[in-house]
C-alpha cells in the first residue's frame, strides 16, 4: 500500500515527537523540581515529602525542594499544581485532601482527573489523645462521656476536611455522639492546644504525637489503623476498644500534573521505589509512622487514588461533613 506525501510527513513528526519525548525522559531533571505540599510544616505530609525529596535528590544529582503552600484544606497546593506546567518539576505529594475535598468543599478548582498518580508511597494511621484532665482512659468512657455531654467536647483538628477532622466525623456517625469541632491551619497548632487545655482532644498522626505521649502531656486512647503499630504495640484499635469496623488511615501519594509525559513518570516512579527499598529511608519512614511503605506503580497509585475517592463520598455525604 502506497504512503502518501501527507502521511509520510505525519508519520516523520509523530516519530521525532516519540524521539524528543524519550530524550527527555533519559535527561530528566536538568533543573530543580518542586514538590508541593498543602499542609504545614512539621505534620506528616511535610516529613515523608522531605524524606522522599531528599533522596530522589541524591539518585538523580538535581535538587528536589519541599514547598508548603497551606490554605483551604490543601485546595491552594491542589489548584497549583493542577494548572502548571505538565513537565515534571511540578510535584505534589498529598494525604487523602485531595479526594475528600471535591466532595466537602462547595466548589475546588481542579478534578481528580487533573493530577497523573506516580506512586503510593505508604500509609501511615492516626491516633486519638485526650488531655490529660479528660475524665476518659478508654475509648469507651470517652463516648459515654461524649453522650452525656453531646457537643461539650471541644476536638481540634488540622483543618476542616483533613483526615483528623473525617476520622473524628467517621466515629461520630459510628457511635451517635457529637463533638464540637475547632480546625485549626495544622496538627501542631491543635496538638498544642491540647496539651494546654484548651481543647479535649485531637485525632493526628504518630510523629506528631508520640513524643507528647510518651512525657503524658497528652493521653492515648486508640489507633485508628485495621492493626496495632509497631511503633505504638500498647495502644489498641479503635475496633478493639469497642468500636468495630472502624479503620481510617493517611496515606501519601505523588502526583504530577495530568499530560506529563510517561516515560517522565515512569523514571520518577522507578527513583521511588529504589529509594523505598533503602534500610535509611524505611527506618526515617517508620519513625514518620508510615507502618505500611508501598511503593507502587503508577497504575497501582491511580486505581488506589479513585478508589479512596469513591470511599470518602460516600463516607462525607453520610456524615453530611462540610468545609467552607
Amino acid at each position: 500500500m502506497a504512503v502518501s506525501e501527507r502521511q509520510r510527513r505525519r508519520m516523520c513528526v509523530l516519530l521525532a515527537s516519540l524521539c524528543a519525548s524519550v530524550a527527555h525522559a533519559q535527561q530528566y531533571p536538568v533543573r530543580p523540581v518542586k514538590i508541593i505540599v498543602g499542609l504545614t510544616a512539621g505534620g506528616g505530609v511535610d516529613v515523608v515529602s522531605r524524606i522522599i525529596a531528599q533522596k530522589l535528590g541524591d539518585s538523580t544529582g538535581q535538587s528536589f525542594v519541599v514547598d508548603n503552600r497551606t490554605g483551604a484544606g490543601g485546595n491552594i497546593a491542589f489548584e497549583l499544581v493542577a494548572k502548571s506546567e505538565p513537565d515534571g518539576y511540578t510535584l505534589l505529594n498529598s494525604s487523602p485532601g485531595i479526594v475528600t475535598n471535591p466532595t466537602l468543599y462547595a466548589k475546588v478548582n481542579y478534578k481528580i482527573n487533573d493530577f497523573a498518580a506516580v506512586s503510593l508511597i505508604g500509609k501511615a494511621p492516626l491516633v486519638l489523645v485526650v488531655h490529660p484532665s479528660l475524665p476518659s482512659h478508654t475509648l469507651a468512657e470517652l463516648v459515654t462521656l461524649a453522650k452525656q455531654k453531646p457537643g461539650a467536647i471541644r476536638y481540634g483538628s488540622g483543618g476542616a476536611g483533613g483526615t483528623a477532622h473525617l476520622a473524628a466525623e467517621v466515629l461520630r456517625t459510628m457511635v451517635g455522639i457529637d463533638f464540637l469541632h475547632v480546625p485549626y491551619k495544622g496538627g501542631p497548632q491543635a496538638l498544642h492546644d491540647v496539651i494546654g487545655g484548651q481543647l479535649d482532644m485531637t485525632i493526628l498522626p504518630f510523629p506528631e504525637t508520640m513524643p507528647q505521649i510518651r512525657a503524658a502531656r497528652v493521653r492515648a486512647l486508640a489507633q485508628t489503623g485495621d492493626t496495632r503499630s509497631a511503633m505504638a504495640a500498647d495502644i489498641p484499635t479503635f475496633s478493639e476498644a469497642g468500636v468495630k469496623g472502624y479503620s481510617v488511615t493517611t496515606w501519601y501519594v505523588l502526583f504530577a500534573p495530568a499530560r506529563t509525559p510517561p516515560e517522565v513518570i515512569n523514571k520518577l516512579n522507578d527513583e521511588i521505589v529504589k529509594a523505598l527499598k533503602l534500610p535509611d529511608v524505611q527506618e526515617r519512614l517508620k519513625v514518620a509512622g508510615v507502618g505500611d511503605i508501598v511503593g507502587s506503580s503508577p497504575a497501582f497509585a491511580d486505581k488506589f487514588v479513585r478508589s479512596e475517592f469513591t470511599r470518602w463520598e460516600k463516607v462525607i455525604r453520610a456524615a453530611g461533613a462540610k468545609a467552607d
